[in-house]
């Protein structure tokens, strides 16, 4: 995708709720796009606890990744991360929307994906070669939906709604479960248990908006 490592341009002040919303989205693409470094867990490790006056349940989810990412090592991050993700043969989850929702090669969702994302006016960078259903380039979508960026500015909510309920809701959870129920998920058993968490709260919210 094209906003893969784009900068975010801010164009307006965001609400603080919507700038976390952004910055989880951007967490989630980063730690699905590649193991987590020694500097992005450093990072979490000392991010602290969620504001007391938050969501419960995600409060919690992410005190404990936060927990977990204190104790948790580069090498044994991009073990846990090539076992869970990549796989030698195969993977134990896969990283792609459309194994979530039943695709079928007469109408695969990227297809609909890909005429979204122009009418929107992004699109995949010639460089990437990944698929544009991978988690990581749909996290990033709504990472720049929310707070702009790409050389577009900040999308309206109907705007966010309607690409989350068509390309992330239909098969986030059932990834999420997947990815904490893997044979070899420690550290992504917590990444995954706070985006169920995250996953409950924006599908709650679009569904009632």
């Amino acid at each position: 995708m094209s906003v893969a490592a784009a900068r975010v341009q801010m164009h307006r002040s965001l609400a603080p709720e919507d700038q976390a919303r952004a910055d989880f989205y951007a967490l989630f693409a980063r730690l699905l796009r590649g193991a987590p470094d020694d500097a992005l867990l450093a990072s979490l490790a000392g991010a602290g606890e969620f504001p007391a006056d938050g969501d419960p349940a995600l409060a919690r989810a992410w005190n404990s990744l936060v927990a977990a990412a204190s104790v948790m090592d580069a090498d044994a991050g991009a073990d846990e991360y090539q076992k869970v993700f990549e796989g030698l043969g195969a993977a134990e989850v896969s990283i792609y929307s459309a194994f979530y929702i039943g695709a079928t090669a007469v109408d695969h969702p990227r297809v609909k994906l890909r005429g979204d994302l122009a009418e929107l006016g992004l699109a995949r960078r010639e460089t990437v070669t990944e698929p544009d259903d991978h988690w990581a380039a749909l996290f990033d979508v709504m990472r720049v939906l929310i707070a702009g960026g790409a050389g577009r500015s900040p999308a309206t909510v109907a705007e966010q709604r309607s690409f989350y309920l068509a390309h992330l809701a239909p098969g986030l959870a059932a990834f999420f479960r997947a990815a904490r129920e893997a044979p070899s998920s420690n550290f992504y058993r917590k990444v995954s248990e706070f985006g169920l968490a995250f996953e409950t709260l924006e599908t709650e919210a679009f569904q009632l908006d």
